[in-house]
């Protein structure tokens, strides 16, 4: 969900939906559109795809789009697009569009790093576009500092990964209460038009542009909540769409009620809860492996949960130079996106610290540097761009007052990876704007073609359960569940996803009901038997 969101090491800020939501003071609305007023049509913009500056095997192109679709011909904003053509000459079937993620997941970076993680008959069938969605990376952005410097002394000035103690709490809520203000002057028009539903309509206009009668369409985490949303204005207009990690779409619009919500989307998802049973998982199978295979094993389960607990305490009362408890706390969340590398990587970070030594490295967040090349200029994607539109398209409780509540009630059944996801939204707290278009139901308008949701068990972002809320919401989808870990099964699943995604994608043949899949490789080695019965050698194991 960063959720999450980003893909870390091959998907730019692993928190995806999580670590990048923000805030502002007085709430400016914009009288909302009634559900029935039409909206004018508009012409398809024009993409002249070049090779792309920094990759020429992809080609780039600039979308121009109405700022409002209600009132088309008054502001236009731009819309930076990637193209990887079809692979296999003559075979082309049509277009992939990808959405990585968020919110704010700029998809000219993060389609590049995770081309390799489509299906091999997907990238030789079809052309793979992705787009910074508005507000976002190379695409007209949410930008609220006039310096690079500005933007970084911003950040330094909050704590990182969550706030401890009264001190951090003011600072915290101040920073970005700071953000929000800066904001609102900077393009307070461009805030009220970065909602879900104003994408969705880009997304019609981009599928338009490159000539497909009908999307076909694959969105992970945040993206599924775009993909519901273009299902449901456009349903029609559905090919084929594959919805990976998913969130439950009336939990993020708290049933589209005007009531101020008692929680955040994220703990209302049950963000909380699903990454605190990743990290029992990491902690379990960490526990179950050598030392050898995952470096903070403490030799079992238990002992493992443990030294884990015992790690946090300490943390708490003595951070390791900059390693504090909110900052370690959120590189735990965010390294468990990623299964491989990522959870053998946070194993020796946290054993690291636990033998008092300072990591030398961590998961990428949302303002760190590409992991690897991609073929645009490399973006500013700042803690505001994932606000705008979270803050200005799913409601938070307003008073920065009661968060520090929400955190130990998160706790009290999420535990630390509880007191991260409480905190997460609680810029929206003072977010200045809400979303002049946003689209909060109905989600069963029916489609042309079924809808494929795949769910993982093991989500650190976007709880399974957000999976089936979704299969039932829609009008006519089919659940694919993911036996493994980590979010989003696109970068941490193995052939079984692939093959029935590929499939669906060729032909619109779904998995049969009830359909699972595991991942072909489990996060730690296993112990190696040592002779006796477990080798099959009759008599007692050394």
């Amino acid at each position: 969900m960063p959720i999450s969101g980003s893909i870390a090491n091959r998907r730019r800020g692993a928190l995806v939906i999580a670590s990048a939501v923000f805030c502002s003071t007085a709430l400016t609305t914009a009288d909302p559109a009634p559900a029935d007023m039409p909206f004018p049509p508009v012409p398809a913009p024009r993409l002249d795809w070049k090779p792309c500056v920094e990759g020429p095997e992809f080609d780039c192109a600039v979308a121009k789009v109405p700022l409002d679709y209600l009132d088309p011909g008054r502001r236009t904003i731009e819309l930076a697009v990637v193209r990887r053509k079809a692979t296999g000459p003559g075979r082309r079937a049509g277009t992939l569009f990808f959405n990585p993620g968020g919110p704010g997941g700029p998809g000219t970076v993060q389609m590049p790093q995770n081309y390799e993680s489509f299906p091999r008959e997907v990238r030789e069938r079809f052309d793979i576009v992705s787009w910074d969605p508005r507000g976002v990376g190379n695409s007209t952005a949410v930008n609220c500092f006039t310096t690079t410097e500005e933007a970084v002394a911003w950040n330094a000035g909050k704590p990182a990964g969550l706030p401890v103690g009264e001190q951090q709490r003011a600072a915290w809520i101040a920073a970005f209460a700071d953000l929000g203000r800066r904001c609102e002057r900077r393009d307070p028009e461009l805030l009220r038009h970065v909602s879900t539903a104003d994408t969705a309509r880009d997304l019609d206009q981009l599928r338009q542009a490159v000539g497909d009668p009908q999307l076909t369409y694959l969105g992970v985490s945040y993206g599924t909540f775009l993909g519901a949303t273009y299902a449901n204005l456009f349903p029609g207009k559905v090919r084929a769409m594959v919805l990976d990690s998913n969130i439950d779409p009336q939990a993020w619009t708290n049933h589209a009620s005007d009531a101020e919500p008692r929680l955040t989307p994220f703990l209302r998802m049950g963000s909380d809860v699903s990454a605190a049973a990743t990290l029992d998982q990491f902690l379990t199978l960490c526990g179950s492996a050598s030392t050898a295979g995952c470096a903070f094993s403490a030799g079992g389960a238990k002992a493992t949960g443990d030294k884990f607990d015992e790690l946090m305490r300490r943390l708490r009362q003595h951070p390791m130079g900059d390693w504090t408890y909110g900052r370690t706390v959120a590189d735990v969340v965010s390294a468990l996106y990623v299964v491989h590398p990522g959870w053998t990587d946070l194993a020796a970070r946290l054993q690291d610290l636990w033998q008092g030594r300072v990591p030398q490295s961590a998961a990428p967040s949302a303002a760190s540097p590409v992991p690897v090349p991609v073929p645009v200029p490399v973006p500013y994607t700042g803690d505001e761009q994932a606000g705008s539109i979270l803050c200005s398209d799913s409601p938070s409780p307003r008073d920065p007052g009661v968060y520090h509540a929400l955190e130990e009630a998160a706790a009290l059944r999420a535990g630390d990876a509880g007191r991260f996801w409480a905190w997460a939204a609680e810029p929206c707290a003072t977010w200045p704007v809400v979303a002049a278009n946003r689209y909060r139901g109905p989600w069963n308008e029916p489609t042309a073609h079924p809808v494929l949701v795949v769910g993982t068990t093991y989500d650190p972002a976007t709880p399974y359960a957000g999976s089936q809320a979704m299969v039932k919401d829609l009008a006519s989808a089919r659940l694919l569940t993911n036996h493994g870990y980590g979010h989003t099964a696109l970068i941490n699943s193995g052939d079984c996803v692939r093959e029935y995604e590929s499939r669906y994608f060729l032909d619109g043949t779904l998995p049969p009901v009830g359909a699972t899949c595991r991942p072909d490789a489990r996060p730690f080695p296993a112990p190696k038997p040592r002779g006796g019965i477990a080798t099959g050698g009759g008599g007692k194991a050394l």
